[in-house]
């Protein structure tokens, strides 16, 4: 019997079985079948930066350095800037793609289909099988060509109907567009020409202008946590643990940052399967994903919205924000790093 199966081969999965390479412990990796996804960007933090390159898994990802972020509502005032100078960190994150990473992990592990028994199983294979809460948004996810080119800094512009990100992508731009679904729908499969002149009126003059998109796609919008981290021998990390809004691009680090802390607590463990191991993994969880999970839910939902109320109430929390450095500092931190200090 193996000590741990980990069953999932995406970032998160691969990430465990990397930093349990030099554990003495016997693992193995399920890859299990599923569709392969359109184009999926990632902005990976200084944070997950710091994971993967201690899991020699930076070197040769190609990314974009994110140096700033320009935050604004769009038909009211208030804006705020984050810079990477101002949080101490050489960038506040890098943008990727999940293709490109996932084929970045993978040629460093082994996988199997099969799922041998062990003494503890690691879920990291998908949402959890819960209701969750549906958002009235769907996301359109495309890459944008705009003039001027994109250079290092992201756009998150808050909308009545939900955010939109603009990551800078290699001279283009990665779009996550949150509307509602019945015209996401509609502008997913509109003529390039439509879609663009939409999303000019909304993006704000900061980018440019939009010229050209490709691999557009919509996805619906839920948060899904699962109610108990750990269920026996039974470990859920990841998606998996907890599915969310894709609002400032915390699920995935989060999950690298899952992955992380149980390498440690199981490399520890005198047995991968102690109870108490598995509770102290949980319990040290606790903090980052509830603030990770609380912290994207409240941009999501109470950054969207035409209540005049609530814009003034947003432009003078950006104003705010944009004013004062100690609290500017502290967010883009806790963006960055979570709730926990990073290793």
């Amino acid at each position: 019997m193996l000590d741990v199966v980990i069953r999932g081969a995406g970032p998160v999965g691969c990430a465990l079985a990397l930093a349990l390479r030099n554990s003495g412990l016997r693992i193995a990796l399920v890859e299990q079948a599923s569709p392969a996804p359109g184009f999926r960007p990632l902005a990976l933090s200084y944070a997950s930066r710091l994971i993967l390159e201690r899991l020699g898994a930076w070197a040769g990802l190609t990314v974009t350095p994110i140096e700033r972020i320009l935050v604004s509502q769009a038909g009211s005032f208030g804006r705020t800037r984050l810079d990477a100078a101002d949080a101490g960190v050489p960038a506040l994150g890098y943008v990727s793609d999940y293709a490109a990473l996932v084929a970045q992990l993978r040629a460093q592990v082994e996988t199997t289909r099969d799922a041998p028994p062990a003494r503890c199983i690691v879920h990291a294979e998908g949402a959890p099988e819960s209701e969750g809460k549906r958002y009235a948004q769907d996301a359109i996810v495309a890459v944008l060509h705009a003039e001027p080119a994109s250079t290092a800094t992201a756009f998150e512009r808050f909308t009545p109907e939900g955010p939109l990100a603009l990551l800078p992508f290699a001279g283009r731009y990665a779009l996550i567009w949150s509307m509602r679904p019945q015209r996401a729908g509609r502008l997913v499969a509109a003529p390039d020409a439509e879609f663009l002149r939409e999303l000019n009126a909304i993006a704000g003059v900061a980018i440019g202008r939009g010229v050209r998109v490709e691999q557009r796609g919509a996805q619906p919008l839920a948060l899904k946590v699962r109610g108990a981290r750990v269920e026996g021998n039974e470990v859920y990390i990841g998606n998996a643990a907890q599915t969310l809004h894709p609002v400032a691009g915390q699920g995935l680090n989060l999950g690298l940052r899952d992955a992380w802390d149980l390498a440690h607590v199981l490399g520890k463990a005198p047995d991968p399967a102690a109870p108490a191991a598995l509770a102290r993994f949980a319990a040290q969880r606790r903090l980052d994903a509830g603030a990770t999970i609380r912290m994207t839910d409240f941009l999501a939902a109470g950054f969207a919205g035409d209540n005049a109320l609530l814009r003034a109430a947003r432009g003078a929390a950006l104003t705010a924000l944009d004013l004062f450095p100690a609290p500017r500092r502290f967010f883009a931190r806790r963006m960055i790093f979570g709730a926990a200090s990073i290793p």
